[in-house]
């Protein structure tokens, strides 16, 4: 019995804890459909490089068992206040966290090297420029194909380093990071990919959290039992102000508009992903009815057999050597999943965290799954039999 052909890839966006937890429900419901054993490629950011990690070595269920497990403090440690100006907001605790639970990660490197399905991970480079910026375009892909284990084992864990609480990592001669900067949502990889004939993808369309001015008038109020030491009391007009700028829709302070100007970039690359592939379909579709337009005109108008089978086989000739940016003769039918957190929201990155409760995690697992289920229905995709 011949082999199924594996012609369809996974994209897997960014998307934090909510985004893994409920890409781990889309992958689950993707694994008990037809298209699972058709699966030969994932590319995967940040929360998608480590759920298609696991993915790609049919590991689904070990993964949720790590996920279920997982506490705030083992991914995004807070540090020391005294440590913030050196080291950032958060200690990378992830990494020890993912060695505990699974041994050695360029060990786990090895195995995805190893298996059928190539693994694809985008990280931004943040390595000090040294070429020229129009030649620079930022962006580090890692294929578990061709990039050694040990690099490719820290390539993942760079992809999934938030920048805005933890400092980039080292992937063999480059320092990468998250890489939602520059390819939050890999979907331009997979249709580039020679042999890919379905997408199936996973965007995870986040709901960011406002930081405020509320620590500050916390702040404040403590602060201003000393308004009689004139540098308290200076910096207790300051906090006022800054709770001024917020009440008017200002950004009270930088960080809370370094987050704004995050989301802007991540959201922005993000929706010009998809709006590219849009466009390429679209491209491709309209190419064809010219095609046929151009041949209907040649048979409509062209008396002479001889000179009628001349002229459309100049024409197929010119079209099959047109060179585009994508492949015109190639349309990729693709399903896309969008999820959202909706009363139940984990995020990483608070300095008081709450635990995070099994209960609320199986929901954002069972929403994914629900979320992939609805598309596969609709796409016309029925589960496996107990026999697939």
């Amino acid at each position: 019995m011949n082999a199924m052909r594996r012609d369809v890839a996974i994209v897997l966006s960014g998307g934090g804890m909510n985004g893994v937890l409920m890409e781990l429900g889309f992958l689950q419901r993707l694994r008990a459909s037809a298209f699972w054993p058709r699966v030969g490629w994932i590319f995967g950011t940040s929360a998608g490089a480590l759920a298609g990690t696991l993915a790609a070595l049919d590991r689904l269920d070990d993964l949720e068992r790590f996920l279920l497990e997982l506490q705030p403090a083992e991914t995004f440690r807070p540090n020391r206040l005294w440590r913030l100006p050196l080291l950032g907001l958060h200690e990378y605790a992830l990494p020890r966290t993912i060695e505990s639970r699974f041994g050695d990660l360029e060990e786990l490197a090895r195995d995805v090297r190893a298996a059928e399905i190539e693994l694809v991970v985008c990280a931004t480079d943040a390595t000090p420029a040294s070429e020229s910026l129009d030649v620079r375009d930022y962006e580090l892909v890692y294929s578990s194909r061709h990039t050694p284990p040990d690099e490719m084992a820290q390539a993942i864990l760079a992809s999934a380093a938030i920048s805005a609480l933890v400092l980039p990592v080292r992937v063999g001669d480059r320092i990468a990071t998250d890489g939602a900067w520059v390819r939050n949502y890999p979907l331009a990889h997979a249709y580039r990919r020679p042999g890919v004939r379905q997408i199936i993808a996973f965007r995870y369309v986040p709901r960011y959290p406002a930081l405020g001015a509320a620590g500050l008038r916390r702040l404040r109020e403590r602060l201003e039992r000393f308004a009689r030491v004139p540098p308290i009391r200076a910096f207790v007009a300051e906090l006022r102000e800054a709770e001024e700028r917020d009440a008017r829709g200002e950004p009270a302070h930088l960080p809370e508009m370094i987050l704004r100007l995050t989301r802007a970039a991540i959201v922005r690359n993000t929706v010009v992903e998809e709006r590219t592939a849009d466009e390429t379909d679209e491209s491709i579709a309209e190419l064809r009815r010219l095609n046929e337009d151009v041949r209907a005109l040649i048979q409509g108008n062209v008396r002479s057999k001889r000179d009628r089978l001349r002229l459309e086989t100049a024409v197929a000739e010119r079209f099959e050597t047109a060179r585009f940016p994508f492949r015109h003769y190639r349309s990729i039918p693709r399903i896309t999943v969008r999820g959202s957190v909706d009363e139940v929201s984990l995020e990483p990155g608070f300095r008081d965290q709450h635990e995070w409760t099994v209960e609320a995690k199986r929901t954002l697992i069972a929403r994914g799954y629900a979320l992939a289920d609805a598309e596969l229905g609709d796409a016309g995709i029925d589960e496996l039999t107990a026999t697939g």
